[in-house]
């Protein structure tokens, strides 16, 4: 059966029986979020970090810094500390993917080396998927 309207329910039961594989086979990947949070002076999240780590690494899903606020150092600072709490955890190193119309000299300035991309996604652009290893 194919469903479009799938539950969490569904999400589950699917990923279950790959979970107990992966957990045979490879280390507990100790799974743990981090946020670090973009505030304004109400204490309103306005943007920030958001990651996760797991498998001695840590993987950032998003960075948001609100338009007004961009080439003031925000952004490079989120990824300083995102950086610092990887290295306190004794991570590897730090793993993320970016289009090419959103931020990819900014990641290459902060040091994060392409490992792949994907060509036409979307359609016309790309997706590049960048690490950086901790020495």
């Amino acid at each position: 059966m194919v469903s479009e309207k799938a539950t969490p329910e569904d999400l589950a039961a699917i990923t279950r029986p790959l979970l107990e594989y992966n957990l045979q086979n490879a280390p507990p990947p100790h799974f743990e979020s981090l946020a670090l949070l973009l505030q304004n002076s109400d204490g309103e999240t306005i943007g920030g970090l958001w990651g996760r780590f797991g498998y001695d690494w840590l993987f950032v899903d998003y960075l948001a810094v609100p338009a007004e606020l961009r080439r003031q150092g925000i952004g490079r600072t989120l990824m300083m500390k995102a950086e610092e709490s990887a290295i306190e955890r004794n991570c590897v190193g730090l793993w993320l993917d970016t289009f090419s119309f959103q931020a990819l000299p900014f990641y290459e300035k902060l040091g994060y080396r392409q490992f792949g991309k994907l060509d036409d996604y979307p359609r016309g652009g790309t997706r590049y998927f960048l690490q950086k290893r901790f020495a």
